[in-house]
């Protein structure tokens, strides 16, 4: 049986009942998400909706530019002492939150101290720091142990997590704990009173931001917004949601299926593009907490039975444009992609032998529960092949289906499953993320201070810290090398592919900006 064919009991026909919304006006952008907006807080969750989610609402000190080099954003100026160990930056002085309030030194420092908890280049701010200081409303220093030229890099990356920028008081709650409160300085207000999960969050215009007077550069420059209005239509059923797109009741649509791009390719009116163009890199994750997983003979044992192919149809169909396989530790087609021990998912794929690997690492019939979001189409579609391919090796298999919202909220349980909590999941990682040891998160082996699936593992930790030291690029591919071997034999996850999901849109829109994530300034329509 062809793999695809796991996800058609049938897609529902174009001409299924849709939501009723409005044509809405003019200056109304309707967007439809890749699933629900569970969070708000971009610091506690590394899911791409809650950091779409923070892009629109929050700023951040420095930004990318489509060369993905780091400008100044919300700075000013920033100055490296000559040992490169004292970072100054100085505020632009229109900077102000939805409040009214000015952003302060103050607030991006406890900002900052927040997000370094959290994020895996934050944590690495945290190791090397010295202090942090202000030394004017306006200004504030980020004194070093050591230099780290990456620093600026960091503080802009637009992944997760994003370095949001928060008043104090509310940055300085504990970052393991999700705020309620999500006043930023971005371009866009959320209106948390017109907020219904698993339906609509609407964001309005930000009267008191002031772009940066420069053209706009990803996400640097200037972030120019022509849309008094955003709503973000969540739309489970990918029938509903081309429907609507159709007739113009929603504007732009983040992740059509598949199966429905050749109809939406025929309707004049829409354009079919692939915006992120870095991808994001497809993924088997376990949780290293309890059994079986807790062996790392059990996690070995997958590999000759993972059909990367497989995995990639079933989520963009047959589209070789849309996803490339085979897919290693990091991005294909970037520096550090390398082909180290690769033949363990290239190599004949021997299910039987993979049956043998399990009874002999002491695999007894534990059951396997693994969590399915029932409204997100790619990673659902990942999710079952992962099923299908663990039932036919002969594993237990629970699989739990639930709303995006609802898994990402389980997946951060440490209980053993019996009492709530899980042992795999499927998920995506941005192709920029991954790319690099120091950005990698599914790479940490930092425990319980780690990535949800807690991995430990000293070798991958030694391994990332010697990258940040490397001399040069030839060091930096020998280190990759060498962690992907690791992977091999540690299996903290499995890749399962890089994916390049197109976007659909009214054609009556222009601007939009591609390279990344969807962004919402520079966009207007006509």
């Amino acid at each position: 049986m062809h793999r695809r064919s796991l996800l058609q009991g049938g897609v529902l026909a174009l001409a299924a009942p849709r939501l009723a919304l409005a044509q809405g006006n003019a200056r109304t952008l309707r967007f439809v998400p890749q699933g629900n907006l569970a969070t708000l807080d971009p610091i506690w969750s590394t899911t791409t909706i809650a950091r779409n989610h923070g892009l629109l609402v929050y700023d951040t000190l420095f930004g990318l530019g489509k060369d993905f080099q780091a400008r100044p954003q919300m700075a000013a100026a920033h100055e490296v002492s000559a040992d490169g160990l004292t970072h100054a930056m100085t505020l632009r002085p229109e900077l102000h939150f939805h409040d009214g309030e000015p952003v302060r030194a103050r607030d991006c420092i406890a900002s900052i101290a927040r997000w370094s908890k959290r994020d895996v280049l934050g944590q690495r701010l945290a190791m090397l720091l010295e202090e942090m200081r202000p030394t004017a409303d306006d200004r504030f220093e980020i004194i070093l142990k050591k230099p780290w030229p990456g620093l600026a890099w960091a503080l802009g990356k637009p992944s997760a997590n994003i370095c949001a920028i928060m008043p104090e008081r509310i940055a300085t709650t504990d970052p393991f704990t999700q705020i309620t409160d999500p006043v930023g300085s971005g371009p866009f207000r959320f209106r948390r009173s017109q907020w219904v999960p698993g339906s609509l969050a609407a964001y309005e215009r930000n009267p008191h931001y002031v772009p940066r007077d420069e053209p706009p550069d990803f996400l640097a420059g200037g972030k120019v917004v022509n849309f008094d209005r955003v709503e973000w239509h969540v739309m489970p059923d990918p029938a509903t949601a081309a429907a609507a797109l159709q007739a113009n009741e929603v504007d732009w649509w983040e992740t059509p299926l598949a199966d429905l791009l050749p109809v939406l390719k025929r309707n004049g009116d829409i354009a079919v593009e692939v915006v992120n163009t870095a991808g994001a890199l497809g993924m088997l994750r376990f949780n290293h907490l309890h059994p079986p997983f807790d062996n790392p003979a059990v996690r070995r044992a997958i590999f000759p039975a993972i059909d990367q192919r497989a995995f990639m149809q079933a989520a963009l169909g047959e589209d070789t444009s849309l996803w490339t396989v085979p897919a290693g530790v990091f991005t294909p087609g970037t520096p550090l992609a390398n082909a180290a021990g690769l033949e363990v998912l290239t190599g004949p794929r021997d299910p039987e032998a993979a049956k043998r690997a399990l009874a002999a690492a002491g695999y007894r019939n534990q059951k396997v529960v693994i969590l399915a979001p029932s409204d997100f189409p790619t990673l659902n579609a990942l999710t079952e092949v992962c099923a299908d391919t663990l039932r036919r090796i002969g594993m237990n298999v629970d699989l739990q289906a639930m709303d995006w919202g609802t898994l990402v909220q389980r997946r951060a349980k440490k209980e053993p499953p019996e009492q709530g909590g899980w042992n795999i999941f499927c998920t995506t990682w941005e192709g920029l993320d991954v790319s690099v040891p120091g950005s990698h998160q599914p790479l940490r082996g930092n425990g319980q201070e780690g990535w949800i699936g807690w991995a430990t593992s000293p070798r991958r930790e030694a391994l990332r810290d010697a990258w940040f030291e490397a001399a040069d690029q030839a060091a930096e591919k020998r280190i990759a090398e060498e962690l992907q071997m690791l992977v091999w034999e540690e299996a903290p996850f499995i890749p399962l592919g890089l994916l390049r999901p197109p976007q659909a849109y009214r054609r009556s829109l222009t601007g939009l900006v591609t390279g990344g994530p969807p962004l919402f300034w520079g966009v207007k329509r006509g």
